[in-house]
């Protein structure tokens, strides 16, 4: 059945027609200012689609987002010379089993984690955007048990669920000038993300937050969150230059003292001597 338009009706059509388009071509160019919108002195936005250059906007990025930037760290990290220990692979698979049973039952089990040996001498770990955690072999020896070690890959943990790279980057790029809209450039992240990984050290606030994060993780996945605080009883401990856990990770008296008060609160009791054994750690790692 056909119906005849009067000229008001088909003059109505033509319009909301015409405005249709508009809608289109607005969405198609809204598209692309969220995947490449330069601040004003930069370049246009013709320019940037040509040359590829893509802008993330920090204050809301997605978890997928997030996820690629780390990744690309990650191979920044390592072009930079952060190179992955390969002489024993089932110690590369154990660290990353452990790291697996607390990513499961993280604040942000929905992203991908990677866990990474490094090989290097000094006791650090270190974790990036999107999932990417780093164990130093250092650390690997230097810790008594795998409660212990757990306690450490827990915090680093922390520090993403509670996306504390993410905000210091945030924080860098208003700092410096290079956000518009607080949108910046992905290749300017990557470096930022490398710097702040290796030679920024995290905020009092965010060491407390990923503690806490870490404490209450290793709890769920079963660990005896006394791990947690022995590691740290031992780093405090030692004599002469302070490891590089604790310079990278700054270490104000009370974070044991607070570890010790979460502890003392008994929600984990359950799990005392779980990660423990020292003898069966030790025939783990032995040969790093």
């Amino acid at each position: 059945m056909f119906l005849r338009l009067t000229t008001a009706s088909r003059t109505l059509v033509r319009y909301l027609y015409r405005r249709g388009l508009y809608v289109v071509m607005a969405l198609v160019l809204a598209m692309g200012i969220g995947l490449a919108t330069p601040t004003p002195s930069q370049a246009n936005l013709l320019e940037l689609l040509f040359q590829g250059v893509r802008y993330i906007q920090l204050s809301n990025m997605s978890d997928r987002d997030e996820v690629a930037l780390g990744s690309q760290i990650d191979q920044q990290l390592k072009a930079q010379g952060v190179t992955i220990y390969r002489g024993n692979p089932a110690i590369n698979e154990y660290v990353n089993a452990v790291g697996q049973r607390l990513a499961a039952t993280s604040d942000r089990p929905q992203i991908p984690y990677t866990f990474q040996v490094v090989a290097d001498d000094s006791i650090n770990a270190f974790a990036t955007t999107g999932g990417f955690v780093y164990i130093q072999t250092g650390l690997l020896r230097a810790a008594a048990n795998e409660a212990e070690l757990a306690g450490v890959m827990a915090h680093e943990i922390g520090h993403i669920t509670g996306r504390h790279v993410i905000n210091r980057m945030q924080q860098a790029a208003i700092a410096n000038g290079i956000a518009g809209a607080l949108r910046v450039r992905q290749d300017t992240l990557v470096n930022l993300g490398m710097q702040l990984a290796l030679e920024l050290p995290n905020s009092r606030e965010a060491e407390y937050d990923a503690d806490r994060r870490g404490f209450v993780n290793m709890g769920r996945a079963g660990y005896d969150t006394t791990g947690f605080i022995t590691f740290m009883q031992t780093l405090e401990r030692r004599g002469g230059t302070p490891p590089e856990f604790l310079s990278s990770h700054p270490n104000p008296g009370n974070r044991v003292s607070n570890l010790q008060a979460m502890h003392n609160e008994g929600t984990f009791a359950a799990n005392a001597g779980v990660g423990t054994d020292a003898a069966a750690y030790q025939a783990i790692i032995r040969g790093l």
